[in-house]
């Protein structure tokens, strides 16, 4: 069972002996610096190693802004609106399906991206953006709706569903029952471009005669405001929300849209707070379920699903996509190391961890030092704050920054499964969590699962210095499989971690400890990616049993709160292990275990002296650091200072640290696929064929759109890539399809390896067979009779071939480079 580790040990080029230490430098310290242009400044004279937060396009236009650093481009955030829709004691256009849904038209995309982005984007109509593996599997019904800046065509949609639901127009102004018909656009005001499209939003809506009403503030006061609020008080009406990159790139994302579109995961408007009012869709949530458990047999059926799902969820317009990022980052020069992710960019858990510059320390410029909580549950919901979190801990299953593919880390696997329509025999001495009797419970005889994960795992030490062990495991467990089950007054309940816990929990069927470092799992759960199976079924853990059982304990007496749903509702501290006052708390529960010799019901067998050391020690690592934050990874956490706003983390020195400074160098570097040459005509005729050569490198396989002027997608396709070439063939009666006028071509160039594609766009004009010579025809006409049909004809086709080529020459190699 140990033939993984000893993979490593070999791998590494180290002793048999683990490495002491993981990093190559002993200190990060994350400071705040609230405005970029200095932060940029300091970056360029060294004082600051990196910035972790995007760099304004404007302040490195010129070239000698790019003195003395590096530019990395990321990828993966994202700006969008989320709406309202509550029914409340005031009247909410947004409470209807139609007006929601006309906001897409209302907005203008492409003047976000090139003016407000300075074209360090894309537009995007749903949560996966062109940037994202699952994107090509759904273009083609992206592009059957359709979105063009349109304000008279929303307008037009907004009057009808309004006058119908007795809303009155007066002297340009929405009123319902006499009152006029105010909406609240909640503006983040600590990021330019979301600023400017609040302000752009509230003018449109303005014109479209609603009285707006701006909220300005930033994430804090939105916690509060947008997220911690009952919709139904009204409160807020729109949002300018902003997501960041992805923690890790993902191959096969299971719970993208369910994040973003589906009430089950907590993450709509409500948030499944049972005192609150909560946005209702039950077909999104079955077939976002259905995706986050792998409910499928292939990989076609799972496309389908995701088709099903976006489209639910773009006509909805709960949450609306404006544009996907590209955001430039910024590093001193002398940086070596920078990892960047396709999904977190620079500021991926790789990056503080393989980055060297020569010193021991590493400084990181932060925008904010901290926003939100610190808890493993449903804390680390702000980037500020799970940036620095994740260069703590080890995780057991991690994503390859750039296949997205899972490999391990500290939890090596072997997958058997009869999946998806078949089952295996679970061993009668495997057990299973037991909620109502509160205990362990032999599986039995008969039991059957789906797939058997066997992992190996990579144990070590705590960051206070005990071991991890399989106490840690059961203990992980136990709180998913009891969290997530909802009894009658159950305590052991949270709004927002529940429901997200239950589709996961319910699959699982047993576990069976093997050995110390070894255990079975027995799961109802097909991929067909073996590795995906690895990843569902994982047991690995974070933060030691001791901190967990008194943070819940500290929950279920009602001291604190997981969720910031749940505190806002009972007006409870959202508990924070990083904060002085919860941390005390934590420890306040520890000692009252030691007094009252309390153990927790999953983990009772062992002599009382394991529990008291484990006790002890987190007691006094919470008194020497003032917090309780404790994990595995390369890095602790030493100490937070609110007032001089820093983080500083230090390497963590252990002879059982598995992984020696530069074992994620081979994420340095990578070759993009790209689209290196094609040539394109500006004309084709109707109804002939034309062939497009096209030279590549490092793609393995090429995906094209074809969308004619009507907005219809009229071809697409795979072209096969040999030996870097390709060809595009449009036969005779393709092109004989296609609407005459101006027609848009992509191409998306991937790599199987490296999952970013190279996206090319261009135009090309399509003529009728009879109309290649009419501008010159009618340049040439003799007649001056006005009144001849004739020369009207001629002048108006003119007319639109001169359009159509303008157009066309405007939007020519019009490429997004990454």
């Amino acid at each position: 069972m140990r033939i993984f580790f000893l993979f490593l040990i070999i791998s590494s080029g180290i002793s048999p002996a683990f490495a002491e230490k993981g990093t190559y430098v002993d200190t990060v310290q994350f400071i705040q610096y609230l405005e970029e242009s200095t932060a940029l400044e300091e970056v360029k004279k060294g004082n600051l190693d990196m910035y972790y937060s995007r760099m304004p396009f404007e302040l490195l236009e010129q070239k000698e802004s790019l003195t003395n650093l590096k530019v990395f481009y990321t990828t993966g955030g994202s700006f969008s609106l989320l709406l309202n829709p509550a029914q409340g004691e005031k009247f909410n256009p947004f409470a209807f399906q139609e007006v929601r849904f006309a906001l897409n038209y209302l907005v203008d995309r492409n003047l976000i991206v090139d003016e407000l982005m300075g074209g360090y984007g894309v537009p995007m109509v749903s949560n996966y953006g062109p940037f994202d593996p699952d994107y090509l599997l759904i273009v083609d019904e992206l592009e059957k709706f359709g979105f063009r800046y349109n304000p008279e065509y929303a307008r037009q949609v907004i009057s009808e569903t309004l006058e119908k639901n007795g809303a009155e127009k007066i002297n340009g102004v929405w009123t319902y029952m006499g009152k006029p018909v105010e909406v609240t656009v909640f503006i983040r005001n600590d990021d330019a471009v979301r600023k400017s499209i609040g302000e752009i939003i509230s003018s449109e809506l303005e014109k479209s005669g609603f009285v707006v009403s701006k909220d300005f503030g930033d994430l804090n006061k939105a916690f509060v405001i947008v997220y911690g609020s009952d919709p139904a008080e009204l409160r807020w009406s729109i949002y300018t929300e902003g997501y960041a990159g992805r923690s890790a790139f993902v191959k096969y994302d299971p719970l993208g849209l369910a994040q973003m579109y589906a009430p089950w995961f907590s993450n709509m408007p409500g948030l499944n707070n049972p005192s609150y009012w909560n946005y209702k869709n039950a077909k999104l949530d079955e077939i976002t379920q259905k995706i986050y458990s792998a409910n499928f047999t292939s990989s076609d059926e799972r496309a389908a699903l995701i088709k099903l799902a976006t489209k639910e969820g773009v006509n909805e317009s709960v949450r609306i996509f404006l544009a996907a990022k590209i955001d430039p980052y910024v590093t001193n020069k002398n940086v070596e190391g920078v990892i960047n992710d396709f999904g977190g960019g620079i500021t991926t858990r790789f990056t503080a961890i393989n980055s060297r510059t020569g010193d021991a320390d590493l400084k990181i410029g932060v925008k904010q030092i901290y926003q939100g909580a610190w808890n493993p549950i449903r804390g680390f919901s702000d980037m500020y704050s799970k940036n620095v979190w994740d260069t703590l801990y080890d995780p057991g299953i991690f994503k390859n920054p750039y296949s997205g593919e899972n490999f391990a880390v500290r939890q090596s696997w072997s997958v058997q499964s009869a999946g998806p329509e078949g089952t295996l025999d679970v061993p009668d001495d495997a057990i299973r969590w037991n909620p109502d009797l509160q205990e362990w419970e032999l599986v039995g005889p008969n039991a059957r699962a789906v797939s058997k994960i066997t992992y190996d795992l990579l144990l070590g030490d705590w960051h206070h210095g005990q071991k991890i062990d399989l106490n840690d495991v059961l203990y992980s467990v136990y709180f998913t499989q009891e969290w997530a089950t909802q009894k009658e007054n159950d305590k052991t309940f949270d709004p927002e971690y529940s429901p997200q816990a239950a589709p996961g929990a319910s699959t699982l069927v047993a576990l069976r400890p093997l050995d110390e470092d070894t255990v079975e799992v027995y799961v109802n759960y097909w991929h067909f990616d073996e590795s995906d199976i690895a990843d569902w079924g994982g047991v690995w853990v974070t933060m030691p049993w001791e901190i967990m059982y008194a943070m819940e304990q500290a929950v279920v007496d009602g001291k604190a709160s997981f969720s910031r749903t749940d505190a806002q509702a009972k007006s409870l501290n959202w508990l924070s292990l990083i904060v002085p006052r919860d941390a005390s708390l934590i420890k306040q529960y520890l000692e009252q275990f030691i007094v009252e010799k309390q153990v927790p019901p999953a983990l009772e067998g062992s002599d009382w002296q394991y529990y008291e050391s484990r006790y002890l020690a987190a007691i006094e690592w919470i008194k020497e650091k003032n917090h309780a934050v404790i994990s595995n990874g390369p890095f602790y956490l030493q100490s937070y200072s609110p007032e001089a706003r820093t983080i500083t983390i230090k390497a963590f020195v252990s002879e059982n640290y598995p992984f020696a400074a530069g074992h994620w160098s081979e994420f340095e570097s990578v070759d993009l696929p790209q689209i290196t040459s094609i040539s394109v005509p500006e004309k084709i005729e109707s109804g002939s064929s034309i062939e497009i050569p096209i030279v590549v490198s490092n793609t393995s396989v090429l995906y094209y759109f074809i969308t004619d002027a009507r907005g219809e997608q009229v071809a697409g396709g795979v072209l096969p890539v040999i030996d870097n070439t390709s060809k595009l063939i449009l036969t005779g009666e393709e092109t004989k399809k296609m609407e005459i006028g101006a027609v848009d071509l992509k191409l998306y160039a991937v790599s199987d390896s490296v999952l970013r594609p190279d996206i090319y766009s261009t135009s090309f004009l399509v003529v009728g067979q009879d109309s290649g010579d009419v501008i010159e025809t009618m340049l040439e006409q003799k007649t001056s009779n006005i009144a001849d049909n004739t020369w009207f004809v001629s002048i108006a086709v003119g007319v639109i071939v001169l359009a159509s080529v303008l157009y066309v020459r405007l939007r020519k190699k019009k490429r997004t480079e990454l």
